[in-house]
């Protein structure tokens, strides 16, 4: 969950999703919306402001992925993970205070010193641990629940792990509300995993570490990727991909730099013994 600024609140008018499916057709996304509204999906019943917010999100992350692909070696996000992100309404997994800022493409508090990742950084860590239907994927850090929404829409099953255990009852709450049968969440500390369920197909951790869990590490099936971000909590760190070959051996990649909040927990503290 990375670092955030602060919010305001706004109001919403209905709208018809017919409509908007034609006013979207002119729209650099609108084969993925169509997609969406054509889905029949109820939660597509949204105002038109709140959808031409959402397309603006999308463009923002395509924006994005353009611009760091210098470091990120990504110049366009995956077709199936923009449909999963165009798909799940991020206003759902914000805090009322900042729905005005739901859909902008930076991060947003969500209370106990913990954040909704910005968009785009949603994006490209689901694109980098390369989702296939199939998966199963581990998620350290739930937060409000998006990254494992987003996960939800492109895997078989994900598993999700939260320190705070109000994050993880609210997030748990929200996903089955929204009609999420393929997320478990536990209160956990994320440093050791979930070994009952392993191994994962891949792992994507929402905090940054001074090093990899080796907990993790050992969960992570051969083929799979770890997504995390690597560096000192007040200083710089760098999102880095750890891919297990077919063989098992480990090569890591550090992709771009980036700010997220630290890992907590007894684990972490292994470190400094």
């Amino acid at each position: 969950m990375q670092k955030a600024p602060r919010s305001k609140k706004y109001s919403q008018n209905s709208s018809n999703a017919g409509r908007t499916c034609k006013r979207l057709c002119s729209t650099a996304i609108a084969s993925l919306w169509c997609i969406c509204l054509s889905a029949g999906n109820p939660a597509w019943d949204k105002d038109l402001s709140t959808i031409n917010r959402m397309d603006d999100m999308l463009k923002a992350i395509e924006t994005s992925a353009r611009l760091t692909s210098s470091y990120t070696a990504v110049d366009k996000i995956g077709r199936p993970v923009l449909a999963a992100i165009a798909k799940v309404d991020r206003s759902e997994f914000v805090p009322e205070r900042s729905l005005n800022q739901a859909f902008e493409n930076h991060p947003l508090g969500i209370g106990y010193g913990q954040t909704i990742s910005q968009p785009f950084i949603v994006a490209l860590m689901t694109h980098l641990v390369d989702p296939q239907p199939g998966d199963r994927i581990l998620e350290i850090g739930t937060g409000s629940g998006y990254q494992a929404a987003i996960a939800a829409e492109l895997v078989a099953h994900v598993y999700s792990i939260e320190i705070v255990p109000e994050l993880a009852h609210s997030a748990e709450r929200r996903l089955e509300s929204l009609g999420y049968t393929n997320v478990s969440i536990k209160t956990g500390d994320g440093w050791y995993g979930w070994p009952e369920e392993a191994p994962f197909d891949g792992i994507l951790v929402t905090a940054v570490g001074s090093s990899v869990p080796p907990q993790l590490l050992s969960q992570l099936a051969n083929g799979g990727k770890l997504i995390m971000p690597l560096g000192d909590a007040d200083g710089d760190q760098e999102l880095t991909v750890v891919t297990r070959d077919s063989a098992g051996d480990l090569s890591t990649r550090n992709v771009l730099p980036v700010r997220f909040v630290p890992m907590t927990g007894e684990g972490i503290l292994t470190l400094r013994e």
